[in-house]
């Protein structure tokens, strides 16, 4: 998830579509302002969540070369109270690139929300942020805050209570992928090892240590010029700390990110259930994000992996014609391919369904 970067941010800066069909599924955008700690970090979050009937849908997350998922913008929600999902996106992607997910577990009865990530979100993204988890986690915590109502009141349904009277705060959950994986880790009690995680990067020259080597970042959707990241200057203390937020009583990490660099005792030490996903087979799986290995060392932890897919198969599905255009613009990303014989949208579908059952497994009253 950190080569096709431009790409990224050119897709998802185009207007989601509008279809002709109803949805069950609730949408609101909502922001949360940056504490004075924070540096500035105010997130932009989408919010999916069980919805009555009527209203017109829009199709989250379209674009020219994605597809979308149905949803009702600013729905009356269902009655109820739900479990929370949050959701942590992968690195130069947006939350909205999650919403064939999200919509399948809104219908399923939770309520599901995600920010998207200063820094590594498509538009604004450096190679000098990307290391930063211990931001992304603090993201995650922030938007718990917000829909438990243990964050600043604000606009719409979370300043009017609504939030909190539609989320079971003793029922929450976090799915990650990729870099989003590696913040749910951390969410979940795991801890990174700034060492190990340079001397990965020192002997392999692809993906996220790729990224790091330097050349271009995106800001303020535009490119611009940077330099190598050296990631044994990065502040060790904030890389290694825990990130722990005891709320979290379940997490699904799909190809997470810095699976070489995890602190083995931190993984020993966690509780509650961590079901691990990888997209492709033996031999096939990046070494990144290979998580097998991290499933045996947690106490409560499950592997998947399924068969004929690719990193990139977690991405939206792609456009009629797309990968053609892309294959002959010159594009080296096969941001469209996945790798086999099956279509995206079944690969997805086994996806939503492992997830699914996963999350209704753990969060279960």
């Amino acid at each position: 998830m950190f080569k096709f970067q431009k790409l990224c941010a050119a897709a998802f800066a185009v207007a989601v579509a509008t279809p002709s069909f109803a949805a069950e599924v609730g949408v609101r955008q909502i922001s949360i302002a940056a504490a004075p700690t924070d540096h500035g970090r105010d997130l932009h979050v989408t919010v999916w969540y069980p919805a009555k009937d009527g209203g017109e849908p829009v199709m989250i997350g379209a674009n020219r070369v994605f597809a979308g998922a149905p949803a009702v913008p600013d729905a009356a929600p269902a009655q109820g109270r739900f479990p929370l999902v949050v959701l942590s996106h992968g690195s130069g992607s947006r939350v909205q690139g999650m919403s064939w997910l999200a919509t399948e577990l809104a219908k399923a009865g939770f309520v599901v929300a995600g920010p998207n990530h200063p820094g590594t979100t498509s538009g604004y993204s450096t190679p000098g942020d990307t290391p930063k988890l211990w931001q992304r986690a603090a993201d995650l915590s922030a938007v718990i805050d917000r829909l438990t109502g243990e964050g600043m009141a604000g606009e719409g349904m979370a300043g009017d209570g609504q939030w909190q009277g539609l989320v079971d705060a003793d029922r929450i959950g976090v799915v990650g992928f990729s870099l989003g994986g590696a913040a749910a880790m951390l969410s979940a009690g795991a801890r990174a090892d700034l060492e190990a995680y340079a001397r990965y990067c020192d002997t392999y020259d692809k993906w996220d240590c790729a990224w790091y080597a330097g050349g271009i970042g995106y800001v303020n959707e535009a490119q611009v010029k940077v330099g190598k990241v050296d990631l044994r200057a990065i502040d060790k203390a904030l890389f290694e700390q825990s990130n722990l937020d005891r709320r979290v009583r379940s997490a699904v990490l799909v190809d997470p990110g810095l699976a070489q660099a995890y602190d083995a005792q931190s993984l020993k030490d966690i509780s509650i259930p961590m079901s691990f996903i990888n997209l492709g087979g033996a031999g096939t799986v990046p070494p990144g994000v290979i998580a097998n290995e991290l499933a045996a060392l947690t106490p409560n932890g499950t592997y998947a992996a399924v068969a004929d897919s690719v990193h990139y198969s977690f991405l939206p599905e792609c456009r009629e014609g797309v990968a053609e255009i892309l294959r002959s613009s010159g594009e080296d990303e096969p941001i469209c391919e996945d790798g086999g014989a099956r279509s995206r949208a079944d690969i997805h579908a086994e996806l939503v369904r492992l997830i699914r059952d996963d999350l209704e497994r753990t969060l279960a009253r």
